[in-house]
């Protein structure tokens, strides 16, 4: 049933690169009188099935939000949990990644992220490094206005020693400068839960994106949940400002 819809949604116009706030693990977990820390490690199982989905639906690209700037005011015990699975994800999943064709990439400001954790990281990037068959961006300790302000202070210090004229800064210049300069813009933004906010992911990347909001919890977004949304996505008219001729 899966692999006929994504066939079906293969001929249609898939997106190429669906960026994912997943939300709701917390009260997932909750609802079912558990700690919400049950909640993470439901979603980050999720996470595992969402990345082998991909490539029946004609996705290439998968960014997902994993731990934003803003995250740091939750509780001492809810972030030090959390940091511990980014470690035991990355430690469990690194082969299964690397033998599955996913390249994966981190994004964010990891200055602030432990030293374990940072090295975790650039193993699993370089150990993935040559494959190709889906590329998945994982947000941690990301905000779009933090990843703005830091590709600004770069641009300004190369400007400043000379290396790039002010003349020459325009989008393409900006873009750039941001964690995300060797990946495409999203086509496609989902966030689950119900919440109707973008919570600074990925501000200018998303400029033209289509958006999503679902009530579905992140724990509970399955494949088949993922393949009716790309179904949704492909009936859209994606115009970037133009007005479509009129019918002859």
């Amino acid at each position: 049933m899966i692999m006929a819809k994504a066939e079906k949604q293969a001929k249609a116009t898939s997106p190429r690169h669906v960026a994912i706030i997943m939300d709701g693990n917390g009260r997932w977990a909750e609802r079912r009188g558990r700690p919400r820390l049950f909640g993470h490690r439901a979603g980050a199982k999720r996470v595992r099935e969402i990345v082998r989905a991909c490539p029946d639906l004609d996705v290439k690209y998968l960014t997902i939000f994993a731990f934003s700037t803003e995250n740091w005011k939750r509780s001492e015990a809810e972030v030090t949990g959390l940091m511990s699975l980014f470690r035991r994800y990355i430690t469990k999943e690194a082969r299964d990644l690397v033998e599955e064709g996913v390249r994966v990439r981190f994004i964010g400001d990891r200055t602030r992220l432990g030293k374990k954790l940072v090295k975790l990281m650039s193993e699993l990037e370089e150990m993935t490094g040559h494959n190709d068959h889906v590329h998945l961006t994982i947000a941690l300790n990301y905000g779009g206005r933090d990843e703005l302000a830091r590709a600004s202070k770069r641009m300004a210090q190369d400007i400043a020693d000379g290396a790039l004229l002010p003349d020459a800064v325009n989008e393409e210049t900006i873009s750039s400068y941001l964690d995300t300069s060797v990946l495409p813009d999203p086509d496609l933004v989902i966030r689950t839960s119900g919440e109707a906010r973008i919570s600074n992911f990925l501000l200018w990347q998303s400029a033209y994106a289509e958006y999503e909001f679902i009530d579905t919890l992140w724990p509970d977004f399955s494949s088949e949940v993922f393949g009716e949304v790309i179904d949704r996505f492909s009936g859209r008219d994606r115009r970037f400002g133009a007005v479509k001729p009129a019918a002859e």
